[in-house]
This record gives structure tokens, sequence and C-alpha cells, in this order.
């Protein structure tokens, strides 16, 4: 998609999702430099919450300036200056930066599907966790993520403005699988999908997908999407099989060390 700048239809789709991930997954801190969306969170280092998202291709004025400028952003953060690339981005700015020496890593993929179908039809039905903190503690042992994110974690899920289902799914008392679903107008975000190492390939991640989807068009949501990093086989193996669909892709990109 950097060779040429995608057709209007196809920019029109990648806002809408785009918009949709900045709502479900909120920053804590938004500039806007022009078209480009800089969003910094001191309490999480998350390349997503941390990165230059530019969102109209023809915007590629003054890039010199404006990236010293948001370099002097990122370091007051203590975050490495990140551009997430987009289709949104365009092949100039991306030609800019390969001339400039900056590194492309971490390509993910955004998928969608409807939420018409059998499948969510048979799923169980389950009710969303309320409390916040029970949620993390799980999320923390599923991923075995550093508990100090989670001061971060907490405030980023609690600034999700959306309808925002949290769901557990436990074995013998104990959190096997998590996923937070954002039911935003008729779309449903998925987020922090995980299963405990020794508990995956046993159908707990398809199930608890399916039952938040499930609740998400109980909410009037109509379509489903999610995003998934490229090289991660065993989880697009999944959520093909659930019937998602790649819609675009996404890559960061970083300048060369000094």
């Amino acid at each position: 998609m950097d060779s040429e700048r995608p057709a209007p239809s196809e920019l029109a789709t990648v806002r809408r999702y785009e918009a949709a991930g900045f709502r479900s997954w909120p920053a804590a801190s938004v500039h806007y430099d022009g078209t480009w969306l800089i969003r910094l969170t001191a309490g999480s280092p998350a390349k997503r919450l941390n990165s230059i998202n530019p969102l109209d291709p023809s915007d590629v004025g003054s890039l010199r300036d404006r990236i010293a400028r948001a370099a002097r952003r990122f370091e007051a953060y203590g975050r490495p200056l990140t551009f997430r690339m987009s289709p949104l981005s365009g092949a100039v700015l991306s030609r800019y930066l390969d001339e400039e020496g900056w590194s492309r890593f971490d390509e993910s993929l955004i998928m969608r599907m409807p939420l018409a179908g059998a499948a969510i039809d048979r799923a169980l039905d389950q009710i969303p966790l309320k409390d916040v903190a029970r949620f993390i503690n799980a999320a923390i042992r599923t991923e075995d993520l550093d508990p100090t994110l989670r001061p971060g974690l907490s405030e980023i899920i609690g600034s999700i403005e959306p309808r925002t289902g949290l769901f557990v799914l436990e074995q013998g008392g104990k959190p096997v699988t998590t996923a937070i679903c954002v039911q935003d107008g008729d779309l449903a975000g998925l987020f922090k999908i995980a299963t405990a190492a020794a508990e995956r390939g046993k159908g707990h991640g398809r199930r608890t997908i399916l039952s938040a989807l499930k609740w998400a068009r109980s909410h009037g949501a109509r379509e489903a999407w999610m995003q998934v990093e490229a090289d991660n086989a065993a989880a697009l193996g999944l959520y093909h099989s659930l019937g998602f669909r790649e819609a675009y892709r996404y890559h960061y990109r970083r300048p060369p060390e000094e």
C-alpha cells in the first residue's frame, strides 16, 4: 500500500477503524500537528499508545520540522520517537522515512467479520465483569505481565468511553482466558485477548471471543474487528477460523540510533 495512494473508499474504511481504535484504547495525552495524531501515555509503554498516527496521505509539509517537534514531546515522556504507519500515512512520508534510515518493524493486521452467524448464535451467554481490578489481576496472571503495569492498565480501561465488556474465563478458580470487547455503535472491537500458556489449544479463547461478541451484538454491534501481529500464526489461525478477514495492515517506524 506504500507504493501508491489507496482508493478513497479504502481510506474511508481505514479511517473508520482507526477512529474506533483511538476511542477504544485511549491514550492519556493527545496532540495534533496538522492531521498527525500524536498519542502519548506515561502509564503504559505500548507502542499504539505512544506513537504518531498520520491520518491524511497528503499532509506531508515541513516533515523535518514537524518530526523534530514531535521528538521533543516523546523525549519529555521518556518514550522512543515512533510512527505508526497505516494506509493513511501515504507513500510520500514512507519514502521520506526510508531516505532518513528509519527502521520498520512489528507489522500488524486489522481484521474484521460480520456478527451475523451461527457460531455466535450458539455461543454461551456470559455476563461481563464489573470489577476492573479483578479483570486486571486476571490479565496480569494470564499474560504473565509485569505487575508494575497495573496502574497504567487501570487508567486505560477506566478511560474507555464506549460500552465496554470485561471477560474472564476461569477453570478451577484460576483465570485462563481474558478479553475486552468495546461496543462502539455498530462496531465491536476486541482487545487484550490472551490465554494462559498452559491452557492454549483447548478452545478457551474461541469460547470467550464468541461470548464477548454475542454480548456486543445484543447491544447493537453488527461487525467485529481486532488487531493482531502479522507473525502470530496461532492467533491468525484462530481468527481466520472464526471468520475474521484482513481489512488492512499497519507497522511501526523509528529513527536510526545515533
